[in-house]
This record gives C-alpha cells, structure tokens and sequence, in this order.
C-alpha cells in the first residue's frame, strides 16, 4: 500500500524539512517487507483568493484531483485521537484489505474545507491544540515510521 502526505503548502529547506526526509527514509526502507510504500510528501500551492472559505473551496479541489486512490485521512483537531498501536493496527488492516494507498492530509493556513474534512475516510487529531503545519509534518512521518517498526516488531516502539 502507497503512503502519501499531502499538504498544502511548501516547507522551506531546513532543520525541519530535514527531519520529516529522516523519518520517511527510515519508513521506505523499513516499510518495504511490509508491503508499505510511497512515504511521500506531495506539495500543494496555497490559495491565493480573497476569503478564508474560498482558499479552503480551491486547496480542497486541488487535493481531491491530485489524491490517488484508496483512504483518505484528514488531520484535523476535532478529529479522533489514536495511541500509535492503534493506528498501526488500521494501516496493516486497510493494508491487508488491499487497499491501494492512504493518503495524509494537511491543511494550510485556514484548516481544511468542511465539506472535504465530511467526505475523509478518517478524521485524525494529534491533539486538540492547533499545531504549525510543518510541526505535525513532523508528527506524521514519526508516526507512520514508528508504524513501521510496531508492525515489524522492531523496539523503537516501547508500547505497554
């Protein structure tokens, strides 16, 4: 199965560019037995229009044209909250129902459009706190890395 990221905006060189590219090379090469690829990072342009529902209207169909086909996972505050096991466990399920990718989407600036957050096969929080988008870049590869190595068993992961 596919793992892309999909975020609106462009993330300038540095210390955290850097750190996603670390976390998502650990998962390519961990990933690969498990029949996990991709670990992308796909770049969106923000909107340029006038009103907050507008640059979120255009960001969504820009999103929607460009996703491959399989899951879509919306990050979101007001999402639901998952420990790593447990999102571990939906990523080899999704995985082993043959779906053809899972795609992680972030936001830009005004947050996702409504309607585009309704239509996602999962809404998921970090937290309820509102994080930078380059933060919870971060966030993201760590966690489908640490997927990785709970899935394959490996003691990055120190779980119960």
């Amino acid at each position: 199965m596919r793992i892309a990221i999909a975020a609106v905006g462009r993330m300038k060189a540095g210390p955290e560019r850097d750190l996603v590219a670390r976390y998502l090379d650990r998962a390519i090469a961990a990933g690969k037995p498990l029949a996990l690829t991709g670990f992308e990072v796909i770049e969106f342009t923000e909107s340029r229009a006038t009103s907050s529902a507008s640059r979120k209207g255009e960001e969504a169909k820009s999103l929607r044209a460009a996703l491959p086909e399989g899951i879509v996972v919306a990050l979101d505050e007001r999402g639901k909250s998952l420990g790593s096991e447990a999102f571990s466990a939906l990523l080899a399920r999704w995985r082993d129902d043959g779906r053809p990718a899972t795609s992680f989407i972030i936001g830009g600036a005004d947050g996702l459009d409504p309607t585009f957050v309704a239509s996602a096969d999962l809404t998921l929080s970090f937290s309820p706190l509102t994080w930078p988008h380059q933060l919870v870049r971060i966030m993201l590869a760590e966690q489908l890395y640490r997927t990785t190595t709970i899935l394959s068993g490996h003691p990055y992961h120190r779980g119960d």
